[in-house]
């Protein structure tokens, strides 16, 4: 079809087409579709987005036909959003999936707005789903139409927009980011869904053990976190003659963690997050790393993701370790590291969960070094003690008017005018002079690194060759 691809084909005759989106429940929905906030305060976990005059509330309420990314994680709430702006009666909404819609589609959707609005016609909302997925020669297809305002975009993203959306649209319009959930909002949206008459309307009872294992699971995904929870309900409203047995004495069916995990086929994992159990994992974790135990570094890392465990949590943790454990012994495990936690930013779970691996494999398996940490904490040490003594007069800036009569840079010999590279000359102050903070290790890179050193300070200390 010309016009672009939307969720659904029908057309309401006088109305602001929503392809779908802000049309009233029937019923019959999953559940994660009937519990999606039909108010803007009814959004969880935005709050920074929902100050009065913000321009969330000016997009939802139409106040101000600004065009808009919406970059979050997936559940977060970016297609309520959509649904929120669609309810609205004075302006016409489309909406397509970048999945599924290319340039054709593009430009006719924006052709049809122009035309609506020549007619006197209200300004068009264009919702588009994943535009990160739109090639560069798509997102540029929209630039005339959002300048002019022909369109009002309203884009939805889970990547970095300033990596996957093209520069000169991020430019044209307010970028808001939405934050993940946390335990707190996703147990509020599961406590809302048990109660209201839109969800189970208080049908089932769910224990405390079973209520944190969904909220475990969801990983701060709301839609990931209702979709357990009506599979839970499910089994015990119309599951097997045992579940039946078992809540015959009650007045209502109970959601039990056995439940929980029989709906969704994940084992809970005996690990909190905010308690005990998540500092014990990660030292675990940390120090099978330390260990060069890859096999059991690989099952904390297996814990904390099946656990739910921000995987930005667990990147840091590497990052840090690649410098504080390996550093010079292995230069290249920082990198590593490094790539896994933008690939954490950028990706996201379940695929980021090979690149943590992959980081894990590294880290365990490179050889292990403390001298970097153990040289800028002694270094930090001594300046916290007082040990700051002046920087000595030939290092000192010598840019300013006034520093060739002070004498500063004046005894300074340049490096790279010296056939070795390096010159004998005192750079520490003398209260430091000669400390050997940096002390390296002979296991891997950083043994070459060792004999590089010696003759480094042979030369930069004037130190007479042993022997």
């Amino acid at each position: 079809m010309d016009a672009p691809e939307l969720f659904e084909a029908a057309q309401p005759p006088e109305s602001s087409w929503s392809g779908g989106l802000g049309a009233p429940a029937s019923g019959d929905e999953p559940l994660a579709v009937r519990m999606r906030p039909q108010r803007l305060d009814e959004l969880v976990g935005q709050e920074h987005l929902l100050t009065p005059g913000s321009p969330l509330r000016q997009v939802v309420e139409g106040h101000q036909p600004m065009s808009v990314i919406l970059w979050g994680p997936p559940g977060s709430g970016k297609t309520t959003i959509a649904h929120l702006v669609a309810q609205s009666a004075d302006r016409r909404f489309r909406a397509m999936s970048a999945l599924n819609s290319g340039v054709k589609d593009v430009r006719a959707a924006i052709e049809e707005a122009r035309r609506v609005r020549r007619t006197g016609g209200p300004q068009t909302i264009l919702f588009i789903d994943e535009v990160h997925r739109f090639t560069k020669t798509q997102q540029d297809s929209l630039l005339g139409a959002v300048e002019d305002r022909t369109i009002t975009l309203l884009a939805a993203t889970t990547e970095n927009p300033y990596f996957s959306v093209v520069a000169p649209l991020v430019s044209r319009c307010v970028l808001l980011t939405l934050r993940e959930l946390d335990d707190a909002d996703i147990g509020a949206v599961v406590d809302r869904a048990i109660a209201s008459p839109r969800g189970l309307d208080g049908a089932v009872e769910l224990t405390d053990e079973a209520r944190d294992h969904l909220v475990r699971t969801a990983a701060g995904d709301a839609r990931k976190a209702l979709t357990a929870l009506e599979a839970a309900a499910a089994t015990c409203l119309h599951g097997s003659a045992d579940t039946a047995e078992d809540t015959a004495a009650r007045d209502r069916p109970r959601i039990t963690v056995a439940v929980a995990e029989a709906a969704i086929d994940t084992a809970a994992v005996r690990y909190d997050r905010d308690g005990d159990g998540h500092y014990d994992i990660a030292s675990a974790f940390i120090k099978s790393l330390r260990g060069s135990d890859v096999d059991a570094a690989m099952h904390y890392l297996a814990r904390m993701v099946v656990a739910g465990e921000d995987p930005r949590f667990i990147a840091r943790r590497l990052v840090v370790f690649a410098s504080e454990d390996i550093g010079m012994a292995d230069p290249t495990a920082l990198q590593t590291a490094t790539a896994a936690a933008t690939a954490v930013e950028r990706i996201g779970l379940p695929e980021a969960r090979i690149n943590l691996a992959q980081a894990v494999v590294h880290l365990a398996t490179a050889p292990k070094s403390n001298a970097v940490i153990v040289a800028v904490d002694e270094a930090i040490g001594e300046v916290r003690a007082g040990k700051i003594g002046p920087v000595p007069p030939a290092l000192r800036d010598s840019h300013y008017k006034s520093a060739t009569r002070l004498g500063h840079g004046e005894t300074y010999v340049y490096p790279h005018d010296d056939p070795l590279g390096v010159v004998p000359q005192r750079h520490a102050p003398d209260v430091v002079a000669g400390r050997d903070y940096y002390r390296p290790t002979r296991h891997g890179a950083e043994g070459e690194i060792a004999d590089r050193l010696e003759k480094l300070r042979r030369i930069v200390r004037r130190r007479p060759r042993d022997g």
